[in-house]
């Protein structure tokens, strides 16, 4: 939420996010960020019986000013999306428009978005979209009473479902194999257990490995958000507590990807062994149904299930057994040893010793926060002060 009391306001909000200048006529203060890059697109979606000013991104967020009168009011929600990096610039415009549309627009909000491009700095794959959304119902004179509705726990996780469809829904035509999920990491963690103990029930070794495998990339915390200020302080190199914790939670997910990779190719070896050497030419006379179900074509399932089906008829067939040397027990009982072994608190060990010293650090956590809110209220009143003589904003 973009919030008065927080000493925020709409106008200056969207300036930022669509790099454009805009002077708020409530406080008489200018924010000019038209010198600021890395916006690739911006436009304004409104229902269609919203009067004509709304396109004029100026006047519309200056009315939404106007019409609050209260000095903590909520003036504008904010929701942000990351976009497929595997999508074209015209594919990520075309997702975000959709979904604003359908979920905001249709619903009587006002969307401005912003598309926004990876920063010099970072992660190239990190584009992301602002959709700044208006709080109050709009008619064809203007803003009216605020709807209260749009401010539901449900309607939010009915938006993030909403958007991990559409999105999967815009990888799928445009041939990307890659899908995203909206739920937390636990309830993809808890599916994915489930899902490889049924496996194992049934006798299904490959899918019961990929579950496994999935499971242990999934052991891991979520990426905390950082406030707008702290964010500023690390861009700046300032390593407050958020900061730090933020770093590490950051690296244990990568030594987490890591690992999981390496069970991941650790599997697809197995499978693609126990498909080449249990399966030996000389037995394939026997195994001539099967043949086919081996082939590169098919997905690893498959191919698991041939090599072992085809292990059970060349049981006598021990000079190529043996030159596996793997233990006698099966791949998805390597795998799930394999997985064992790694638990959260290894992999946070492993990553800078995350799990050490956690009160202590919640104890300086707590006394950076501290340190930081003042840090940002004295920051916004020199900024107050340098608006005021200037009428200029950093």
């Amino acid at each position: 939420m973009i919030s008065r009391s927080q000493g925020r306001s709409a106008t200056a909000a969207i300036a930022y996010r669509v790099a454009e200048r805009i002077e708020d006529r409530r406080t008489g203060l200018v924010f000019d960020y038209a010198k600021r890059g890395g916006v690739d697109h911006t436009e304004i979606l409104a229902p269609d019986h919203a009067p004509d000013w709304v396109s004029n991104r100026s006047e519309l967020w200056n009315r939404v000013e106007e019409a609050e009168t209260r000095k903590n009011s909520q003036v504008a929600r904010e929701v942000r999306v990351a976009l497929p990096a595997e999508l074209t610039h015209a594919q990520r415009i075309e997702l975000v428009r959709d979904f604003a549309q359908e979920q905001f627009v249709d619903r009587g909000m006002v969307a401005d978005i912003a598309l926004h491009a990876p920063g010099r700095d970072g992660d190239d794959r990190n584009h992301h979209a602002h959709i700044l959304l208006t709080t109050r119902e709009i008619d064809p004179e203007g803003f009216t009473t605020k709807n209260r509705d749009w401010n539901k726990v449900e309607l939010l996780e009915d938006w993030r479902e909403a958007w991990a469809q559409g999105a999967n829904l815009a990888l799928e035509r445009a041939g990307i194999e890659e899908r995203i999920d909206h739920r937390t990491l636990e309830a993809q963690r808890d599916e994915a257990l489930e899902l490889a103990a049924e496996a194992r029930e049934r006798g299904d070794e490959a899918e019961e490995l990929r579950e496994t495998v999935r499971a242990v990339a999934l052991d891991r915390e979520p990426l905390p958000q950082l406030s707008a200020g702290a964010w500023q302080l690390k861009e700046r190199g300032i390593e407050v507590a958020a900061v730090q914790v933020w770093r590490e939670v950051k690296a244990q997910a990568v030594e987490v990807a890591r690992v999981a990779q390496e069970l991941a190719e650790r599997a697809r070896s197995w499978l693609e062994r126990a498909a080449e050497r249990l399966v030996p030419e000389r037995g394939l006379a026997h195994a001539r149904g099967r043949r086919d179900s081996i082939s590169d074509g098919q997905d690893l399932a498959a191919r698991m299930r041939a090599a072992w089906e085809a292990r059970q008829d060349q049981r006598a067939w021990q000079p190529e057994r043996d030159a596996i040397r793997e233990p006698a027990r099966s791949l998805a009982e390597r795998m799930r040893a394999a997985a064992q072994g790694i638990d959260r608190d290894a992999l946070a060990g492993r990553a800078a010793e995350l799990q050490q010293g956690r009160q202590a650090e919640e104890r300086q956590r707590v006394q950076d926060a501290e340190r930081l809110k003042e840090q940002e209220q004295l920051r916004e009143r020199e900024e107050h002060h340098h608006n005021r003589d200037d009428g200029l904003s950093h």
